[in-house]
């Protein structure tokens, strides 16, 4: 009786924060969703499927759409083939204080403030005349790249600035994973001869699927939801909305436009593209959590 007290109490605070922050705004953007709905009239018409509607007719949402899906799967790709190279180079270090120190040292740019390391990157690495990837540029005889204002550029510049920004937690993560790996298999692989490729590709990579698996979906989730540097980094999501994703479209329409309707639509498609990608790769990335 005590324990279900116990669990009780510790329980219902949780369900009831989960279901004010969590499931109430879902339900409450899904009626919004049915609405012309404007924060600033008295009245707002209902108006059934036709935001829904509206989505496939709407070019600019089939524009920012693709830049979503091109960037978060392209952006992750790239941060974990990096972030696992350079935890195992971080891993295959002798001494543990050197590791922890690298660790420590490639976790910083996650604990920096993004707009803090936008500004950074604008006015001293991405600038036209003063950055310093433009300087490296002229000195080797190019010409300035404008990485921020050309539409075939600017994405590729916010795909560096983010793996910039992101590749310390997953090689945190990675090098923990590689660390609670047992050293008797490898020690066993080593004893019947196999090489250092063979021990990544038959040991450690199947004994660190579990890591794996938890650093794609968190890594795939938070991509998605990235706006800080769409908005600040690329000048709104320009030009031409070339550097326009998702989460910035709808911050757009709704706090911008104050069209709190399509907006709602806009980030339901958004949760239900997440979903769904979660859901698949749960279902085709199934691992044994224990060795």
């Amino acid at each position: 009786m005590k324990n279900n007290r116990f669990v009780a109490a510790v329980l219902v605070p949780v369900f009831l924060l989960m279901l004010a922050f969590l499931f109430l705004p879902l339900l409450l953007g899904l009626g919004i969703s049915f609405f012309d709905y404007n924060p600033l009239r008295s009245a707002n018409t209902f108006i059934g499927l036709d935001n829904y509607l509206k989505l496939a007719r709407d070019p600019v949402f089939l524009k920012v759409l693709t830049n979503t899906l091109w960037f978060v799967f392209v952006t992750v790709a790239l941060n974990i083939v990096f972030t696992l190279l350079l935890s195992l180079l971080v891993s295959s270090l002798p001494s543990n204080k050197l590791r922890s120190f690298f660790r420590m040292l490639f976790f910083l740019p996650c604990i920096a403030p993004m707009v803090g390391s936008t500004a950074v990157w604008g006015s001293r690495i991405f600038h036209l005349r003063t950055g310093v990837l433009n300087n490296l540029i002229t000195s080797l005889g190019g010409k300035p790249v404008n990485f921020l204002g050309d539409a075939q550029v600017v994405m590729w510049a916010l795909i560096l600035f983010t793996l910039w920004v992101d590749f310390g937690y997953n090689t945190v993560l990675f090098s923990a994973g590689l660390d609670a790996i047992p050293v008797t298999f490898q020690d066993a692989a080593k004893i019947d001869g196999a090489n250092a490729r063979q021990r990544f590709f038959h040991i450690t990579l199947p004994l660190l699927e579990r890591t794996f698996v938890f650093v794609l979906i968190m890594t795939l989730i938070s991509h998605f939801q990235m706006f800080v540097q769409f908005q600040t980094l690329a000048n709104r999501g320009g030009p031409n909305y070339a550097s326009t994703v998702l989460t910035l479209y709808v911050y757009n329409l709704g706090f911008i436009n104050k069209d709190m309707g399509y907006a709602s639509t806009i980030a339901l498609v958004l949760f239900a593209i997440i979903m769904v990608v979660t859901l698949v790769q749960r279902r085709f990335m199934k691992t044994d959590w224990e060795y």
